[in-house]
Order: structure tokens, then sequence, then C-alpha cells
């Protein structure tokens, strides 16, 4: 069985979205009765937005969530009170079709991630079990066809699991136990699931990587924070816009606007005294400790609540595992694999990345498509993000918790004009944008000898031609810019059509066809394409089967692995449609042509010029090529003529 033994948090729901598209059989263990009802993650980045879209599941997250526009920084004056000093957006305009980030309730994501995996019928998730023992059996990694994991699985009592619920005042982390009873546990029956294929998504405290014997690497800091859900009842002006607010020897203040007029607050407990083994006393610490400590910092307004959905407290403390996967056979995922504090509203999404970039790999290699070479890539290019990460979180944690400077003379303070000017500098960072690959056998980007590839000369000396486009960065997210379907004049978002539908989208930038030179470019690469059957089908259409496929509504991977979409800059009316190559028109004879395939970079008659080549930083005339990763990160960018170069890139990758 292709099994994920984890806990069901949104990143390994993230990855049974990818191996439900790709009809693969897999389970999700989660020890939980049920998801979350209140508390822990709420925030979603730009980036996210637009993963979660590669899926068709964004729509109601966007809907239902309070929109993050703006960010609010209040400093204290020379009266000692906070004043406002500042307003900005709270991300860089322009950056995504999704303007800003949103904020929703972590069971609302999660309901909606389940209710679009009920759609396939290969992902099964169980809830209230818990996996006792993992065996891994280190010699049958290199048979693919093995189940080189076995994990033995308890189902457990409903009494003997963490029930989130509002109705306990006094909980500390917004959970209650309950014991089971001797007739509880003669209930429980234990399971013995042979896995191909493991992915530890399960916290923090990791079950998966305490049997894998992996480390945590990195320290705790001193700095300690209570965070309370509420309902405020307030005179603070900016309540409903997210605040950085540092008082002058109280501490320091984060403002979350969240739905259903709830808002979350971190406040710093800045009297909260270490032990000598570094920790504090988390019994002393109520609600209404983290209450009497924001009013403090918020002086002179006030700040009191009658309803409250959760509330927790922690010590800020960064680390990253040593090792992401045991023999490319046992993977590691989210806080499972990295730590850091939630002010960022880094947790949840760069645990989405992190599944967003594996899902795919695993599900080829085991659908047969891909080589397995390309699951090192997970940890080459995974780790570098979560080293970047821990490495801003750690400068993020400082400026948040260091009091104000109160002289030019004052070494110990924080300058209030730094602490902008790096919530600026890092807004790419945090958007999730700033996720940059490196050279790799599926990132096609120096001569080098390619990260994660075999050593096959062939392979590791290609290069990609980055001038062609010189705004597509190879390794980074492909951008997006309006474009024109050619056929019904609608415009789009181009990066809508890069769906995650487990195939990689190669983009032929047409350039200007309606030169009979160029037109004829084309079609010569067209005919030269033709043949590569194994990377694009020849005149079928390339999505859904018509009848809704036969495994369980997964999208078909078997005619090709490529899916190939066009954007051209010639005039809209001096081209037909019926005068481009079959290989960017599939025909199906049942539904008749692929309408959707052919774009045009021009006005639309309602939403503007989206000017994609110059936003592309593509020749208009001579046009390029360019693959996209199925997680839209750029691949290879070559020439028309460079049908040889873009069939040894594929060559690299597949079986």
């Amino acid at each position: 069985m292709d099994g994920d033994v984890s806990e069901t948090e949104v990143d390994v729901l993230m990855a049974a979205l990818w191996m439900a598209r790709y009809g693969i059989k897999a389970q999700v263990i989660d020890k939980r009765e049920e998801s979350v009802r209140v508390g822990h993650a709420d925030g979603i980045q730009c980036r996210s937005l637009e993963m979660l879209d590669s899926f068709d599941m964004v729509d109601q997250i966007w809907k239902e969530s309070c929109h993050m526009a703006e960010m609010c920084m209040w400093n204290p004056a020379s009266d000692g009170l906070i004043h406002r000093s500042s307003r900005m957006s709270n991300t860089i305009p322009g950056l995504s079709r999704y303007p800003c980030g949103v904020l929703l309730a972590q069971h609302r994501i999660e309901r909606i991630f389940l209710d679009e995996l009920r759609k396939y019928s290969g992902v099964q998730i169980r809830h209230s079990v818990v996996p006792t023992s993992m065996k891994f059996e280190g010699d049958m990694i290199d048979d693919r066809d093995s189940h080189p994991i076995t994990v033995k699985l308890k189902r457990v009592a409903s009494r003997d699991i963490n029930i989130v619920t509002n109705e306990n005042p006094s909980r500390t982390t917004g959970s209650r136990k309950r014991k089971r009873s001797e007739a509880d546990q003669d209930q429980s029956d234990d399971e013995v699931v042979r896995a191909k294929y493991v992915i530890g998504c399960d916290g923090a405290h990791s079950w998966t990587r305490k049997q894998l014997g992996f480390c945590m690497e990195g320290e705790q800091s001193e700095y300690i924070w209570g965070v309370l859900d509420i309902i405020p009842l307030t005179d603070f002006p900016d309540i409903r816009s997210r605040c950085a607010i540092h008082s002058a020897e109280s501490g320091t203040i984060m403002i979350i606007p969240r739905e259903d007029r709830l808002v979350r607050i971190y406040c710093q407990l800045s009297a909260m005294a270490l032990g000598s083994d570094g920790r504090f006393d988390r019994s002393s610490i109520t609600p209404d400790t983290i209450l009497s400590a924001a009013q403090r910092i918020l002086r002179p307004y006030k700040l009191e609540y009658k309803h409250r959905d959760w509330w927790t407290v922690y010590q800020i403390g960064q680390r990253v595992g040593d090792h992401f996967s045991a023999g490319e056979r046992i993977f590691l995922a989210g806080d499972a694999i990295h730590t850091h504090s939630p002010k960022a509203g880094q947790g949840m999404n760069v645990s989405m990345q992190d599944t967003y970039n594996l899902g795919w790999k695993l599900a080829l290699v085991i659908r047969g498509i891909a080589k397995p070479s390309i699951l090192k890539t997970y940890e080459t290019e995974r780790r570098g993000i979560a080293q970047e990460l821990i490495a801003f979180d750690q400068e993020y944690s400082r400026l948040w918790s260091s009091r104000p400077t109160q002289n030019i003379a004052d070494g110990k303070g924080v300058r209030m004009a730094d602490f902008e000017r790096y919530f600026i500098q890092q807004q790419l960072f945090s958007s999730g944008f700033g996720v940059h690959y490196g050279p790799s056998i599926l990132t096609n980007k120096s001569n080098n000898l390619l990260n994660g590839s075999s050593r096959d000369e062939s392979v590791a000396s290609l290069s990609s031609d980055q001038q062609l486009a010189t705004n597509v960065v190879l390794g980074k997210r492909f951008p997006s810019f309006r474009v024109v379907n050619h056929c019904d004049a609608r415009s789009w978002h181009f990066a809508k059509w890069l769906k995650a539908d487990g195939k990689f989208h190669i983009v032929l930038f047409a350039g200007d066809v309606s030169r009979s030179s160029q037109m004829e470019r084309v079609h010569s690469f067209a005919r030269a394409m033709a043949t590569k059957s194994k990377i694009l089908p020849s005149g079928r259409r390339q999505d859904r089967e018509a009848n809704g496929s036969s495994n369980g509504g997964s999208l078909k991977t078997e005619d090709s692995i490529a899916r190939l979409l066009t954007i051209h800059s010639a005039p809209r009316q001096s081209i037909e449609f019926q005068e481009f190559p079959p290989l960017l028109r599939p025909y199906d004879e049942k539904v008749g042509y692929d309408y959707d395939g052919i774009f045009v970079d021009t006005d639309s008659y309602y939403e503007g010029h989206g000017h994609a080549y110059e936003g592309y930083g593509v020749d208009q005339t001579r046009g390029c090529v360019v693959v996209i990763r199925p997680d839209q990160h750029v691949a290879w960018i070559g020439a028309l003529e460079d049908v040889q170069g873009l069939e040894q890139y594929f060559a690299g990758i597949l079986v």
C-alpha cells in the first residue's frame, strides 16, 4: 500500500491531494477524532492561495476569510504612550493575482481540503488511529515495487484523544485529554500496513522523526509569547488591521484580524522569568496573564473581552531537522522538520510548500513515470528554504521581542526604523515568493553537475537560455499576467491554467505569428514535438477522461507527461484558430477541439492589457519555450528550434 502516516494537518492534506490527482492509493492516519475547531494556524499567504487555486479550491477560502490588506506600525512617542507611526500595504502590490494574504480558521481550511478529497476514491482519511511502531527495511529500497516500510497501527477510543473544544475556559492549549478505561482499551485493534512510502507531517514532536532517530538542530530563545483568539471590546482604532505595537517598557503586541469579528493577539510576556533549564513555568500563565500584559502595552487604549475561542503560550525556538528523508522512502515535512515562531505566518504556508514540492515527485515515481532520482531534490530544495526560514525568523523574532531604543547611544534596543525597513525588505519571502530552487535534475539552470541527478554527463551538461525570458527566473515560481483566449476573447490570468493536474506545462511563446516566417517556426516546432509522444499527446485531448476517469476521478497521466499552452503576440484578428498547428489545438472525437490552449497578449474588452510578453521578458517577435514543473516552478527555457534540448531535459527525468 502507498500510505501516508501522519496527523491530518493541511500539509499532509496537500500531499494527499497530489496522490488523489494521480489516482494513487493512500491513507492519512489521524490520531484525532475530528478536525480542530478553534485555534492553530489560520494565515494563508499569497503564494499559498495560488497553490490552492491550482487545485481549484481557493474560491471558498477567499470568500470566507478576512483579507489582511494593511500593516500598521505603533511605537512609543515622547510621552511614553503608543502612537501610530505608519501604515503600509501588508504585501507587495502587484506581486500576485491574490493581492493580500487572508485569515481563516484551520478547521475551515481542513474542511475545504477534505471536501475536495472526497471527489476521489484513492485516498482514505482515518481518524482515531495512531501508529505504534515502524520498521524500515533499507535493503529493499532499490526495488521500486517493494513495500519496505511496515507500520503497525492501533485504533484508539475517543476518550484517549485530545479533543479541541470551545467549552473549557481553563484549557492551556485549547484541548482536553480524557482518560481511557480498561473497557476502551479492549476495543482497540491492531493493524499492520505495508507501505511503499511514508510522509511524516506529524508536528514538532514528530513520532515519525523519532522512529527514524533523526534530530532537530537549533536553539530555544528566551522570548515567551501568549496568544489569545478573542472578540475584543476596545477603543483601539486599528483593531481590524494587522498591527505591530512596540511599547516603551511593557513589551510588544501583534494584532491579526480574523473572520467573524475575531482577533488574534500575540503578546510578549516580558515579565516571565526562565528557569535554570532555560524554560518557563507554563502552569503559572493563564488567559488573564496574557490579557493584563496586552492591556499594559496598549495604554492609553482599553482592551477587554467576553468571548474567547482559544489561547496558548509558547517559547520561541528555531530548529531544522538533520535529515529530511530516509532512503527517499520515508519523508518528513512541515513542523516535523522545521520549527519557528508563528508571528510571520509561515508555519502552515511553508509546510504546504513542502508537500506541494514533494507530492507530485512522489506520485510520478510511484506511477512509474519518473526516475526515483528526482526524489533526492526534495531535501536539496526544501532544506535551503527551511534554513532561510530559520534565519529570517531569528531576526524577525529579535526585532519583535526587543524593546525600542531610548536614544542613539542605546545599543540594546531596536530602532523602530530598522524594524519597519526589515518588514518591507522581507515581504517577498514572507508572502511565499522568495523560494528559489537551485540547479537539479528538475531545474536546468547551469552546466554544473546537477543536484539530485544521476551522473549522466549528457544530462548534467544541459543548460537553459535564461536570456530568452529574462523575467521568468529558472527555479522560481512562474509569474502570471493577463492574456486573452484566442477563441472567445475572455481575459485570464495565465497561471489559472497551470493546474495541479499531474503534468508539466510547456509554454510556447509563439511570438508574432502574423509574420509568415515566425508561423513557420511554430509549425516546425510542432512537427518536431509531434514525434515526442511520451512528452505530449498527438491530437488527443489532454485533460480529464470524458467519463470522469476510471480511477476515482483522478486525472489521466498515462497519455503524456506535459500539456502544451501557447501565448502569441500577433493581432488577434490577423490569425485564425485553424491556422495553428494541430498540436496546439488538440481534437477529441467526442468533445471536439480544445479551445483553451491558445492565448494572445493583447487588449481585452473589459480588463485592459496584461503586457505579458513584456512582463515575462520575452521577445515579442521570436518568442521562446518555457517548461514549468507541476509545482509551477520554472524548469527549462529554450528557443523554438531547441526541441532536442527540451527532449533531453525530460530524458533526465522520465523512466
